[in-house]
């Protein structure tokens, strides 16, 4: 089975969509990056080689630090897809990012997003 191509994508590629997706709502970068950080365990100087890097969204979130034990409490609906029924573990760490960054453009306040 060949991998899905967001696989091969770069970070980098798609966090500028993640920022625009946020500021049209009123949102900030600095709460874009809060939560990949606090998903991935990346330091923001870490997050930032990464995408200084173009670090594919496989490698990204094979070497991350320390994957957040809350994200199992992510639910709902991404894509047309449950993320917590997603069985593929690379692919459903992307949508649990991707679902984070829809509830801060929903207007969700952070800690609620943090999962706190």
């Amino acid at each position: 089975m060949t991998k899905h191509k967001i696989y091969t994508m770069s970070v980098a590629s798609v966090y500028p969509h993640y920022i625009a997706k946020a500021e049209k709502k009123g949102r900030t970068k600095s709460e874009v990056n809060e939560i990949i950080c606090w998903l991935t365990g990346y330091s923001q100087e870490q997050l930032e080689e990464h995408l200084e890097k173009q670090t594919d969204f496989e490698t990204f979130f094979a070497e991350a630090p320390q994957l957040n034990p809350a994200r199992t409490l992510i639910k709902g609906v991404i894509c047309g897809v449950r993320v917590e029924e997603i069985e593929e573990p690379t692919m459903r760490e992307i949508r649990y990012l991707d679902k984070l960054i829809d509830e801060l453009a929903k207007g969700k306040s952070m800690e609620k997003i943090l999962r706190n």
